[in-house]
Order: structure tokens, then sequence, then C-alpha cells
């Protein structure tokens, strides 16, 4: 199966385990030395529309990716959460 991260941004991340919807790919962590896949990022949620930030981001270990279909991803366990970069935006 060959996929793009396009095609990943398309998939919705829902939890095997509890059936949580965490919601759409948005970026991947890659490690640059070995050029494997390590986690899945899906972005945070807006507040207020987007005005007031995002919540945390979450990180899903590969490790945990159980089975690619055509509109989902199914995933084992409990993300990690990324906290934002701090002095990116000061006003949020």
């Amino acid at each position: 199966m060959f996929l793009t991260l396009n095609d990943l941004r398309e998939k919705e991340v829902i939890s095997v385990t509890d059936g949580s919807r965490y919601g759409y790919v948005g970026d991947l962590s890659v490690d640059m030395d070995t050029g494997q896949v390590r986690a899945l990022i899906v972005p945070g949620e807006a507040r207020f529309f987007g005005l007031f930030g995002r919540t945390e981001d979450r990180l899903i270990q590969w490790d945990n990716v159980r089975r690619f279909g055509e509109d989902i991803i199914l995933v084992e366990g409990t993300p990690a959460v990324r906290p934002h970069i701090k002095g990116r935006f000061p006003w949020l």
C-alpha cells in the first residue's frame, strides 16, 4: 500500500480501545537518521473559532497504529500531548 501525507490528512484517527475520535492527521514525526515515521500528529481543536489558539496537539506513536482503512486510521492506546511552542505567538 502506498500513501502520501495528503492521503493521510484525509483520514480520521479513531481509538480501537474506547472509540474516541482524535481528529485528522496534520503532520508526521520522522526520524531523520533512519527515515522512519515515528508518530502521527493530530492538531488540537480550535478555541472559539481559532481566535484563542488551539488545544494541545496529540502524538500517536507509530507502534500504536493498528490498521489503515479507506477513510480512518485505527490506533490503540492513549496519545501523548505535545505542548505548544512558547514564544511563537506571545498573546496566546
